[in-house]
């Protein structure tokens, strides 16, 4: 089974580089998630609940936030129909720790219900 150790690993060497201090900064933020390969990509879960990920996508590394719609940052784009945000990085250089820490922080605090989206066929309701 794929650790996340080994998706970093995987990765280019500038991209792994983003990739670890995503790692870093999500695991001292978030230490009581659980971590995991899931859809082929790094995700953490709170409760079971996805609430932040990353990926490699062709010319950078996205950082996802499930429900970052609702933490209203300005450094964060729409991604997808739900609530998802993201961020996406080029370079270790461009991830600031003080806007990923605070991200981090809504990403506990503000959580929309992804875990029984398919129960509720496709409706998303807010749990925090």
């Amino acid at each position: 089974m794929e650790t996340i150790q080994d998706y970093n690993n995987k990765q280019a060497e500038a991209d792994k580089a983003i990739c670890e201090v995503l790692f870093q900064e999500i695991n001292k933020a978030l230490p009581e998630a659980e971590s995991k390969i899931w859809h082929a990509h790094p995700v953490w879960f709170l409760d079971g609940n996805p609430v932040a990920g990353y990926s490699k996508l062709k010319g950078s590394v996205r950082l996802l936030f499930w429900s970052g719609q609702t933490f209203e940052e300005p450094g964060l784009q729409v991604e997808g129909k739900f609530k998802a945000a993201e961020k996406r990085y080029t370079s270790v250089e461009e991830v600031n720790s003080v806007d990923l820490q605070r991200w981090l922080q809504k990403s506990r605090d503000i959580q929309w219900d992804y875990k029984n989206i398919v129960k509720r066929k496709g409706v998303l309701e807010r749990i925090k």
